[in-house]
């Protein structure tokens, strides 16, 4: 892969200063063409044809270039390809080797009994934390009635709204004691399954 690497740089430097040379053939038509107009301004036909001669080679020796640089970069493109194929390869190899010896290690059972037993062991707690967030949540609406939190909300907000009559916190307290039965009985059949 070494040696590729080489070869690459060297393909890759070869292309630009083909570009290169194209591009300086390029400068020189063009000097070659004002040349060519000055010795017409003078009279001078033969000065003028020779010139023209020599704007013509420019043009077809920067071509050449051009074309000879597009050849050896689209070269240089497959090498790239090549090496990059290879070290994928290589590192292939080594992922396949390491994957087969972490296969032969890992015993299913276990993994299997670890995953049932985090599984269960992160439902309980989702359960207590539910249950902790529903107590603290209860605590707050028993404390403070629910439209005086409402209208603390309301004003807080600079909203101008009014409530309707007849809001009182037993609705709340409703809701919250029927979620509360809900987290008992849930916490209830998970005990029975420890």
């Amino acid at each position: 892969l070494t040696c590729t690497a080489e070869h690459l740089f060297n393909l890759k430097f070869a292309a630009k200063e083909l570009n290169r040379n194209s591009k300086k053939c390029d400068k020189e038509e063009k000097a070659e063409k004002a040349k060519i107009k000055k010795a017409i301004q003078k009279g001078n036909m033969e000065v003028a044809r020779i010139h023209a001669e020599n704007a013509i080679r420019q043009k077809n020796q920067a071509i050449n270039f051009l074309r000879m640089s597009a050849r050896v970069d689209a070269v240089a493109a497959r090498v790239q390809t090549a090496v990059t194929m290879g070290k994928v390869t290589k590192s292939m190899a080594g992922v396949v080797k390491s994957m087969d010896a972490t296969l032969k290690s890992m015993n299913l059972e276990k993994i299997s009994a670890l995953m049932d037993k985090f599984e269960h062991q992160f439902e309980t707690l989702d359960v207590q934390t539910q249950q902790m967030e529903d107590t603290m949540s209860n605590t707050t609406t028993l404390t403070t009635p629910q439209v005086r939190i409402i209208k603390y909300v309301l004003t807080s907000l600079d909203l101008n709204m009014e409530l309707p009559q007849g809001q009182t916190g037993s609705v709340g307290t409703s809701v919250a004691s029927a979620e509360q039965d809900e987290l008992s009985q849930r916490l209830a059949r998970l005990r029975d399954q420890v």
